[in-house]
């Protein structure tokens, strides 16, 4: 089975974090030895692929966020209730309104 480019890919991620078992590892590099376009992309890419992981959130940084959204939520429940009553009252008082405009006349 001859291996393909999109095999080579699949495995750059391995490759690149010392991961690869030997045999990988040799098999990707002649592959990369033979094909320079793909080996041109690789070295490209290989920033992306080895980029350190972000570091780790505090636990202060996490409970902050957690109360933050929490105010947020409130914030919001409470103007949708506001909204909500407003709405009511106006309504209400248009029925009034109409109520007493129709036993005037």
């Amino acid at each position: 089975m001859k291996v393909t480019r999109d095999v080579i890919l699949d495995l750059l991620p391995l490759y690149y974090s010392d991961e690869a078992s030997p045999d990988t590892r040799i098999l990707v590099e002649q592959h990369l030895a033979d094909d320079p376009d793909l080996a041109r992309l690789a070295n490209e890419g290989r920033a992306h692929l080895t980029a350190p992981p972000p570091p780790p959130v505090s636990p202060d940084a996490e409970a902050q966020a957690y109360m933050e959204a929490k105010r947020q939520i409130a914030n919001r429940v409470i103007t949708l209730a506001i909204v909500i009553a407003v709405g009511a009252f106006a309504l209400g008082g248009a029925a009034l309104m109409g109520a007493v405009f129709l036993l005037n006349t």
